[in-house]
């Protein structure tokens, strides 16, 4: 290593740590012609009041910069929201409407409303809803309010991918082979994916996030799924048009953040890779991108510049390029024209704030760096923490989060979340529950970082993807920056279980059976604890050792039903048997005829958390527990496990000598042939009638959740029959939709 190299590495460590510091503890001091937010420049007013049009947690990222700089914040909200963290984050807060999108974060006429109620100068719309909708932004403008991103103009002309490909390709820069023009008929259309040759890409020409889009394999599937685009398109962003694209195999995605001002000046901040994806949306993100040289960085670096200078573009952006990872080339792919979801990594790697950048950009202020001065510092990770089931191929849940403990921040760690415990997760709006940030001095570092906190987050009350991600942050691959699109689908027996793998099934159980004794102790001490405290009477005999019962000890028993992933539709019951010592320890027996048993010293922390010694290891252990439909449930944490158990009321804690009936053991499920909703959704399409013949593998109807459609198909070759849905309609988790008898 060169002496040049290691006093770069020292500079960079010392940047970032400056940066850093400032961006968690106090305001940017970005350059000297920054100045206070509310003076005059150039005879133009500064934004003292800014309403936020979006909702979760880039609102809140939003007000706590603006709140930082001065300057007083509006929310708006739907009634699904009225009582969100947003909302209660703001100054003030204005209702624009009822849940759907449609009829309020994508109700321009109420969100101008809303800033002329409350005296707002300027409106940031966030990410997602109406963020590159150039309407929206010339709206903004003509009603005399400054408009936090860029010009209509370039919204429009970047917004529409098709358009967006033309430009790209008068200048110069590569594009995948596709169709990008206006014709949206469906024959002809299909006759361009003939032509372009399959597997082909259909994907909306306006908005992201992965909605719409749709990898066709042969002709026979092109029509459906060119609809099925078409309609999430028109439901997520208002626009239903179609591009085409050769599908490449094996990609990389690779974005470059880019940042350009009023005066003309453009500078990128590196890139980001968000290969790690799922449902063409990512979950891990990362800046740098790992593996990549110099020279590339800079090629890529300044095509997303050109881009940006190609259509007048100011604040922030996004130019994102698909790597093929065979031939090493990059191809422009689309530019979002807003702030990113992942745009923390970058700003953990360059030290800057870049809602501020945004906010002075929008004042009419100069960039306050020029290209040499952007630091590159560290590695960073963004991991989206989702509410939604892992095992049903990442399907979105709803639900309540009746525990919500996210790790505590610090210079290097970031929770960016718009949530709090007892908030709903709706089937309105995205079901993303929180990012997490870490960052370190090199990747490696980071990851340890990213692993470490991923088993530090606690959410209960719904299924959410952490022990995915901490599985996908722990794996080899991932480890050695293997990156592409595919990883997941590559690497899916590693990662996701596999159900009837009976080796996996019984380690897990084994691992289960620990947890559950840990429960069982820590649930005792909790109650003896606040029992010893304020006891109504006194302590209950059997934390008593009287002398009639020398050398018997009362034993308390616990049932405790665990779902074991590896086992398809079975839960695993557990029975312990507990034993409080004369030395205070519990002797916790797995099984009603088992010799396994775990002897356990607990201290009760206070609230959730515990210190317990067994096996000659003490550790930490945290346990939430609530009760839902007659139900307890019981999560506990302890290094990087996490179980989650259930038990019906009036069967626990039960003394030897009573006797009880154990309830059955089947696992509720329905009849065979039944179809049931995988998620809560809306009803937007029904393809079958009672009566009708099917096919295995037949689409049946689809459902609409959190703005994504989900085609249920038929589970094997019959008649349809009890059909018990209609178009339009909500339904819930689980509910039956119809029958398929056997022919």
């Amino acid at each position: 290593m060169s002496i040049t190299t290691i006093i770069h590495r020292k500079l960079n460590r010392k940047l970032h740590r400056s940066f850093n510091k400032q961006f968690i503890y106090t305001p940017f001091r970005l350059s000297s012609s920054s100045t206070n937010l509310t003076n005059t420049e150039n005879g133009n007013r500064k934004i003292e009041k800014l309403l936020i049009a979006n909702r979760g947690e880039i609102a809140c990222r939003i007000m706590r910069t603006a709140k930082r700089l001065g300057i007083q914040t509006v929310a708006v909200y739907s009634d699904a929201d009225r009582h969100s963290l947003h909302v209660k984050s703001a100054d003030e807060a204005v209702r624009i409407g009822p849940p759907p999108a449609r009829s309020s974060y994508l109700n321009s006429s109420s969100i101008i409303e809303a800033a002329v109620r409350t005296g707002a100068q300027a409106i940031h719309p966030g990410y997602g809803f109406l963020s590159e909708n150039a309407d929206f932004a010339q709206l903004c403008e003509n009603e005399g309010f400054t408009f936090v991103g860029p010009p209509a103009s370039a919204i429009r002309e970047m917004g529409d991918k098709s358009a967006s490909k033309r430009i790209m390709g008068a200048a110069g820069v590569p594009l995948v082979p596709g169709y990008h023009g206006h014709e949206q008929d469906i024959n002809i259309m299909k006759l361009e994916a003939d032509k372009i040759g399959y597997p082909i890409l259909i994907k909306p020409t306006h908005g992201g996030g992965g909605k719409g889009m749709r990898i066709v394999q042969s002709p026979k599937e092109f029509v459906d799924s060119f609809l099925g685009a078409q309609r999430e398109a028109a439901a997520s962003f208002g626009v239903n048009t179609i591009l085409l694209e050769k599908y490449i195999t094996r990609p990389r995605h690779i974005e470059v953040q880019v940042f350009g001002d009023k005066q003309g000046n453009v500078v990128y901040l590196y890139e980001r890779d968000c290969s790690v994806q799922r449902r063409h949306q990512k979950i891990i993100e990362e800046a740098p991108a790992p593996d990549i040289l110099s020279d590339f960085r800079t090629r890529l670096g300044q095509a997303a510049v050109s881009a940006a200078k190609a259509v007048g573009y100011h604040n922030a952006g996004t130019v994102e390029f698909i790597v093929d990872t065979l031939s090493g080339e990059f191809y422009f792919m689309e530019m979002n024209t807003r702030l990113q979801v992942e745009h923390p990594v970058t700003e953990m790697i360059v030290g800057q704030d870049l809602v501020e950048w945004q906010i002075r950009v929008a004042n009419g202020e100069s960039l306050p760096l020029d290209q040499a001065q952007i630091p590159l510092s560290g590695h960073a990770f963004e991991a989206r923490i989702y509410a939604e089931n892992v095992s049903r191929g990442f399907l979105p849940a709803t639900g309540v989060l009746q525990y919500y403990h996210p790790l505590p921040v610090s210079e290097t760690v970031r929770v960016e979340t718009g949530v709090e415990e007892g908030d709903t997760v709706s089937m309105h709006y995205d079901p993303m529950i929180a990012k997490l940030v870490v960052w370190g001095e090199n990747r490696a570092a980071a990851l340890v970082k990213l692993k470490d906190s991923l088993s530090k987050f606690q959410v209960a009350g719904l299924p959410t993807n952490i022990e995915f991600l901490y599985k996908l942050a722990n794996h080899r691959a991932f480890a050695n920056s293997e990156l592409e699109t595919h990883f997941i689908d590559q690497f899916k027996d590693d990662l996701l279980a596999t159900p009837n793998n009976s080796a996996s099934a019984e380690a897990a159980y084994d691992t289960a059976k620990h947890s559950a004794a840990l429960v069982a102790a820590c649930i005792c001490e909790k109650e003896r604890t606040l029992l010893k405290k304020s006891p109504p009477g006194g302590l209950p005999v059997w934390y008593t050792h009287v002398p009639f019962r020398l050398n018997h000890h009362a034993t308390r028993t616990i049932e405790l039903e665990w779902e074991n992933e590896y086992r398809d539709n079975t839960s695993d019951h557990l029975t312990l048997s507990i034993d409080y010592l004369p030395n205070g320890n519990y002797l916790i027996k797995i099984g009603e005829n088992s010799f396994s048993y775990l002897e356990a010293t607990v201290t009760h922390l206070g609230d959730h958390d515990f210190r317990v010694e067994a096996d000659g290891i003490s550790k930490n252990v945290n346990l939430a527990s609530y009760v839902t439909d007659q139900t307890e449930h019981f999560h506990i944490w302890h290094g990087s496990n996490h179980h989650h158990f259930k038990q019906k009321l009036g069967l626990d804690l039960l003394d030897n000598l009573e006797t009880h009936d154990h309830r059955n053991r089947e696992s509720a499920s329905h009849p065979p042939g039944t179809v049931a909703a995988p998620m809560s959704g809306l009803v937007v399409k029904i393809l079958v009638k009672d009566g009708m013949k099917v096919e295995e593998g037949q689409p049946m109807l689809v459902m609409e959740a959190m703005k994504m459609e989900h085609v249920i198909k038929a589970p094997s070759s019959g008649i349809v029959s009890g059909l018990q849905v209609a178009l339009g309609q909500q339904v819930s988790d689980n509910s039956v939709l119809f029958n398929v008898e056997a022919a």
